[in-house]
């Protein structure tokens, strides 16, 4: 059964939980290191989360963290970008990741946004077919470093007008 949690500073804990994780597992997918957040304070990690306009979400699988996802606001307001995806190695295939996107992108179109884009980095195969199953599609090869060295692949867009691909549990 997948539950939806959305976070806030309070959660901090629970957040960095997934998040270090996710910085440890798939270093090639972020433009933070786990080097960067491991030492981090409590107050960091609630800033994080306390982000303006941001939406974070945590997927549970049978009541365990399963995955992460963010969704901030951009300098365009039709526009809203989703950072911070991850999905734990034995919750794989079970649905999170496309819960994790339909989430994310419900609270971008109540803001009033009708993009939802991401960017994908080099050799994220995976992460590329979740995103394109979900509606995403390629709209430029991205060849601008990331954060940290990070070599994106490309950015793909997804317009929200279109119709959820899971159903809630």
């Amino acid at each position: 059964m997948l539950d939806v949690r959305v976070l806030t500073g309070n959660d901090w804990a629970l957040w960095r939980e997934v998040r270090l994780d996710a910085l440890r597992e798939a270093p090639y997918a972020y433009g933070s290191t786990y080097a960067d957040w491991v030492d981090a304070d409590e107050q960091r990690w609630r800033d994080r989360l306390d982000g303006p306009g941001f939406h974070n979400v945590l997927v549970l699988l049978d009541g365990a963290p399963a995955g992460i996802a963010t969704g901030v606001p951009t300098d365009d307001p039709d526009v809203a970008e989703l950072i911070s995806m991850y999905v734990r190695p034995a919750a794989r295939g079970h649905g999170v990741g496309d819960r994790l996107i339909d989430e994310v992108a419900a609270a971008a179109a109540a803001t009033g946004a009708h993009t939802l884009r991401l960017n994908v980095t080099q050799g994220n195969a995976h992460a590329g077919n979740l995103y394109a199953r979900n509606g995403f599609h390629d709209v430029a090869p991205n060849p601008e470093p990331g954060r940290n060295g990070v070599r994106y692949e490309r950015t793909m867009i997804r317009r929200l007008d279109r119709a959820p691909r899971s159903t809630p549990a």
